[in-house]
């Protein structure tokens, strides 16, 4: 069998003249002569001109839209426009046939809902082809990131006894008959018969594993799914999703911003350096997208030209204090414009309090310290003034928040009265309170969601359509 060359490699050339195989699945067939060949290398075509006179006709008729296909023959500069070479086939041979009068994906335009039902096929699409190979080079950044910062990657378990939130929305893990569950003499379901002895449940975050990597290795990162049973049906919300996690031991709140920024922007100006052809595609749909909103509702920048504002600037820094200040005098709050008004100091701030900030206020993305300590969780550190935490969000434009972080709070005492007000007992955590008890230090960290950088740096508009198969309430297809 002949070697196969990828599209990427010969279009990425300027040889010409030579034999060569390729392979993928054909996009459009014209004239019975022209097909538009893709293998999802890039999100450029091939185009493979066969001899009609040569070929048999029942290799002609199989040739349609959705067909696998490998070709052989010479690649020589091109005669017609569009492209700089095509292939001069001399042998064709179809691997799978498509049936024109069934497959869905035909040569016209489809609607995101509609791909969604047949999230199976999307990525045969440009807009999903282009959005999955962004996807892989983001995930490919992230890991260069740290190992070339000297982290060490640490697997934390997917099955967990802990709720690191302290929220509650929680996938249950189990192997009891949910018909006839065992019951105690207090009718609660009698955990101990099941496979774990305890109740569990599948993990809303890895951060409370990772801090204890950290305090041994000193910088550890994690990079894996986290799930919420949280019932919400919006653009930015899923049920299974992947989160980034670092912690680093003897780092304060300045440290953990610093690695926040830094990897944001090297991640974004990876995919700028290495996915031109794509992001030009997804900020041309994304132009064209908008031509249907109202003036006011497009975006001021570019898709391309957005991204590289973000790794050019540095990020706003602000203490929630002085967000609420702005919010408080700001049009939107003053005239009842937005859907939660801010009457106080105390606010959790929506998404569209963190939208104002960057996309109206500062006009850049923007990070929030200092935190009201009832609207975060128990395990940041308490600042001097009783108040406020050491807490850290990063808003991003489109997005509102991408990274939520922390210092953490290294003093047993304190840590055990936070936990009593969250009412998480201590006999379940004191794996987590012995990392306070010997050779406690300062440490901090910060979870990253990876599908809204995704989101993020092509552009779309619905967090669904950045991960390949989609959990949300009432959807676990495939």
């Amino acid at each position: 069998m002949a070697s196969r060359t990828k599209i990427k490699e010969i279009l990425g050339t300027e040889k010409s003249d030579y034999e060569a195989t390729v392979k993928g699945w054909v996009r459009t067939f014209r004239n019975n002569q022209f097909i538009a060949l893709s293998d999802g290398s890039t999100i450029k075509t091939f185009q493979v001109v066969i001899d009609r006179d040569n070929t048999p006709e029942e290799v002609i008729k199989k040739i349609s839209t959705g067909a696998a296909i490998s070709a052989t023959g010479k690649v020589v500069t091109s005669q017609g426009g569009g492209q700089k070479v095509e292939m001069q086939a001399e042998s064709i041979v179809v691997l799978g046939v498509a049936d024109p009068e069934k497959y869905p994906l035909q040569p016209k335009k489809h609607s995101l809902e509609f791909l969604r039902e047949i999230a199976h096929l999307r990525f045969r699409t440009n807009t999903f082809g282009a959005i999955f190979r962004i996807r892989h080079s983001v995930a490919f950044a992230i890991h260069k990131f740290f190992n070339d910062r000297g982290f060490v990657y640490l697997h934390t378990p997917i099955i967990t006894g802990s709720d690191a939130e302290g929220a509650g929305e929680m996938f249950q893990v189990t192997t009891l008959d949910l018909k006839e569950s065992p019951r105690g003499e207090d009718g609660e379901v009698d955990f101990k018969k099941d496979f774990f002895n305890k109740a569990t449940n599948l993990t809303v975050s890895g951060q409370l594993e990772a801090e204890l990597g950290a305090l041994a290795l000193s910088d550890v990162y994690t990079f894996g799914p986290t799930f919420r049973a949280e019932n919400s049906n919006t653009s930015r919300h899923l049920a299974e999703f992947w989160m980034i996690e670092p912690e680093m031991a003897f780092a304060d709140l300045n440290d953990d911003m610093d690695l926040a920024e830094d990897l944001l922007k090297y991640v974004i100006n990876y995919c700028l350096e290495n996915h031109g052809d794509d992001l030009e595609f997804l900020e041309e749909r994304l132009i064209t997208e908008e031509k249907q909103k109202p003036q006011n509702e497009r975006s001021e920048m570019t898709l391309r030209d957005k991204l590289k504002f973000c790794v050019d600037n540095d990020f706003q820094r602000l203490t929630y204090t002085e967000a609420i200040e702005i919010l408080l005098r700001s049009k939107p709050n003053k005239k009842k414009k937005f859907q939660y008004v801010i009457e106080e100091w105390g606010a959790d701030l929506q998404s569209e309090h963190e939208r104002f900030l960057v996309e109206k206020h500062f006009k850049k993305p923007v990070i929030l310290t200092d935190y009201p300590k009832e609207i975060k969780a128990f395990y940041m550190r308490m600042n001097e003034d009783g108040k406020t935490v050491r807490a850290m969000d990063i808003l991003f434009p489109g997005i509102g928040e991408i990274v939520g972080g922390s210092q953490r709070e290294e003093r047993l005492d304190v840590l055990k009265e936070r936990m009593a007000a969250f009412d998480i007992p201590e006999h379940e955590m004191e794996w987590f309170l012995d990392t306070r008890r010997f050779g406690t230090c300062e440490h901090a960290g910060f979870g990253l969601g990876f599908e809204r950088l995704v989101l993020f740096i092509t552009g779309m508009g619905n967090i669904r359509d950045v991960i390949p198969f989609p959990r949300y309430p009432g959807s676990a297809e495939f």
